[in-house]
C-alpha cells in the first residue's frame, strides 16, 4: 500500500494489505494477511472520496471567480479613481468659467480673458485625458439621469421638456454621472 489513510480500487484489487498506514496488518486481520473489506465499506470510502473531490472542485471554482471579481473591481477602482478629484474640481472650473464670462462682459483687457480661456482648456483637456467629460444639455430632451431639473420655462419655441438653459454645467466620467447638469425645462406657455 502507498501509505494513503484508505485504500482505493486498485489497492483491493491488486489484493494489497488493508490495514495500517505503513502496510503492517492490524490486529483485525485475517491469517492470510488481508483484512476482509466489505462492499458497503468501499461504498463509504468512494462516497466520501468522491465528496471531498466535489469540495475541492468546489472550492478551486470559486477561487477562480474571486479572481475573477478582484480583478474587475482593481480595474474599475483605477478607472473611476481620479472622480473625487475631478468632482472637487468642478466647482473651480466653474468659478473660472464666471470669471472669463465677467471679464468679457466688463470689457477688460482682452489678454487676460485669453489667458483665462486658456488655463480653462489646459484643465479641460487633461480632465479629459482621464475620462471627464461635460454632459450636453441644451435644446435636448430633458433626462433625469443626467440633468437635474431646477426650473421651468414657459416656451414656445421648444417641445415641451426640452432644456432652455443651463445653470451649472454637469460633467461625466466616462459612464458615471459625477455632477447632474443642473437646468431649466420648457413647458407650454399658458
Amino acid at each position: 500500500m502507498s501509505g494513503k489513510p484508505y485504500p482505493d480500487e486498485e489497492d483491493v484489487a491488486a489484493g494489497g494489505t488493508v490495514g495500517s498506514p505503513s502496510g503492517e496488518p492490524s490486529s483485525g486481520d485475517s491469517q492470510n494477511g488481508a483484512k476482509d473489506v466489505s462492499d458497503e465499506q468501499i461504498s463509504q470510502i468512494e462516497k466520501e472520496r468522491d465528496e471531498l473531490r466535489d469540495q475541492l472542485l468546489r472550492s478551486k471554482a470559486e477561487f477562480v471567480n474571486y479572481q475573477k471579481r478582484a480583478k474587475q473591481q482593481a480595474d474599475s477602482d483605477r478607472v473611476y479613481a481620479v472622480g473625487s478629484f475631478a468632482r472637487d474640481l468642478l466647482d473651480a472650473i466653474d468659478n473660472l468659467d464666471r470669471a472669463g464670462g465677467t471679464l468679457r462682459s466688463s470689457g477688460v483687457d482682452s489678454g487676460i480673458v485669453a489667458g483665462l480661456e486658456m488655463v480653462h482648456k489646459q484643465i479641460m483637456d487633461i480632465l479629459a485625458r482621464h475620462g471627464v467629460e461635460p454632459i450636453p444639455a441644451l435644446g435636448l430632451p430633458f433626462d433625469p439621469n443626467v440633468h437635474e431639473a431646477l426650473a421651468q420655462q414657459p416656451d414656445d419655441k421648444h417641445p415641451e421638456g426640452t432644456v432652455v438653459a443651463e445653470m451649472a454645467k454637469g460633467y461625466k466620467l466616462h459612464e458615471r454621472v459625477l455632477r447632474p447638469s443642473r437646468v431649466a425645462v420648457s413647458t407650454k406657455p399658458a
